[in-house]
């Protein structure tokens, strides 16, 4: 199969490709910046191409031949504010990619979105769901096949949610935290692109929305103090009362490359959690983090490596 990739230099994009390749795809994988591909260019059967993906005839171009398009690409935090920033990169690039895929006649779409698209008051999920809406009036005209997938927080080796909180926990003696209280169910990056995987490989599963979720629920103020005691570090994880998370987030957002805003703030007060289970649906049995992650973090115990080794084996055996 053909795939052509947005989205592909990122954290999830990169674990994808590579497993589209093992998977014997060819990718095309679209962006603007080929420097930051580097770490892709050897990978067998991926093609880079830098082109503004906004540009709906260069895109339309490059679909031709191509069975499937997977669009990735998202942003937690806009350069500015009112949400013109999100909604470009949310709404705007699919409205570009489905007219794109419309004209080159390629017939299936992968939408990563987020769980709680289209809910609550943050920019963020306001226009995840926009981007959905229009994947599924393409759907409904008959003028794509489509996949919509919702995980809730992803992580792995090299995402940017353990990783950040584990650095700020090395730097800061006392770290605040907004929203303590809020609730997800961290999911696996391999878990992910394993569910892509199968995706593209079955087209009965077309015109669905599969929510992705870790078998574990966890509130934030608990999960960073489990990554304080993985890394060995003596820190005081303190929650903040919601007026202080709000101008937690309101400061921020005047700090370079935002590590937290007042839109965050405002997706945090929805809970991250599956109201059904993609994972169930497509035979895949995730990770859990406490399982996971302590294979890269450290500090797993006897009881954690037991329980990784016991799940290893049972995957062997599917």
């Amino acid at each position: 199969m053909k795939i052509l990739v947005l989205g592909g230099s990122g954290f999830v994009g990169s674990h994808l490709v590579r497993r589209l390749s093992r998977d014997g795809h060819r990718i095309t994988l679209v962006t603007r910046h080929a420097e930051r591909c580097r770490e892709l260019w050897v990978v067998p059967g991926v093609t880079i191409r830098q082109l503004d993906p906004y540009d709906e005839q260069v895109l339309a171009v490059e679909l031709r031949n191509h069975d499937a398009a997977i669009n990735l690409v998202g942003i937690l935090n806009e350069r500015g504010f009112g949400g013109a920033g999100f909604r470009r990169a949310h709404v705007e690039l699919v409205e570009t990619l489905i007219r794109a895929c419309r004209e080159a006649g390629v017939p299936r779409l992968m939408q990563m979105s987020a769980l709680n698209a289209g809910q609550g008051e943050s920019h963020y999920l306001r226009t995840r769901g926009e981007a959905e809406a229009r994947v599924r009036a393409a759907e409904r005209e008959g003028a794509l096949r489509t996949v919509i997938l919702r995980p809730s927080t992803i992580f792995g080796p090299d995402d940017s949610f353990l990783n950040r909180f584990a650095g700020l926990l090395r730097i800061a003696p006392v770290l605040p935290l907004a929203r303590p209280d809020a609730k997800f169910a961290p999911v696996y990056v391999g878990d992910v692109v394993e569910a892509f995987s199968r995706l593209l490989e079955r087209d009965r599963f077309d015109g669905q929305v599969y929510e992705l979720c870790g078998p574990e629920v966890w509130e934030l103020a608990a999960l960073v103090r489990w990554l304080r005691d993985r890394l060995s570090l003596r820190r005081l994880v303190v929650g903040l009362p919601d007026l202080l998370g709000r101008l937690q987030g309101l400061a921020f957002d005047f700090v370079p490359g935002k590590p937290f805003s007042s839109d965050n703030y405002k997706s945090l007060k929805l809970d991250s959690l599956c109201q059904s289970s993609g994972f169930e649906a497509l035979g895949i049995q995730p990770w859990g983090l406490s399982e996971r992650a302590p294979s890269w973090l450290g500090g797993a115990g006897k009881q954690a490596r037991y329980q990784r080794y016991r799940r290893q084996a049972r995957r062997e055996r599917i």
